[in-house]
């Protein structure tokens, strides 16, 4: 008699319940990875904003005229998930906001910033906590 070689159905439906059940785990926390990483891009360009508008406003004394083409804070482009905007320009204010480019997977956010540095999420998605007060949500939890 020949002895059976191979696995049996059993061991490799155990097998793929192990790999189910990492993947189960793995892929949530990786996709809440890749969001933070994608919020990073509206942070980092409303940092490089702010700096800008506050360059801008010691040449010229005022907020007006600001995020401009051929000015020291130019609005960003090249942006994949936000688009950034200013508003409520004045000789004291601004604000500047990058918004989630619709049809990505970051359309629901918003975050903003303005003339005192107050960093405010403006927008997130249903399942995400709302953070507290003057910071940009980071993870699902509300923490800033």
């Amino acid at each position: 008699m020949r002895s059976a070689t191979g696995f049996t159905l059993i061991e490799v439906m155990i097998t793929v319940a192990i790999i189910a059940i990492l993947a189960a785990v793995a892929i949530p926390s990786y996709t809440d990875y890749i969001t933070r990483s994608k919020i990073q891009e509206a942070t980092s360009s409303l940092l490089a904003m702010r700096t800008k508008m506050e360059q801008y406003f010691q040449d010229q004394r005022t907020y007006v005229g600001a995020c401009a083409a051929n000015t020291v804070a130019p609005l960003p482009a090249g942006l994949k998930y936000f688009t950034v905007g200013c508003s409520n320009l004045s000789s004291t204010t601004y604000t500047v906001t990058a918004t989630g480019v619709a049809g990505t997977d970051m359309a629901l956010f918003s975050f903003t910033i303005d003339q005192g540095n107050n960093r405010v999420t403006t927008g997130q998605p249903p399942s995400w906590t709302p953070p507290a007060t003057n910071c940009w949500v980071m993870r699902k939890n509300g923490t800033c």
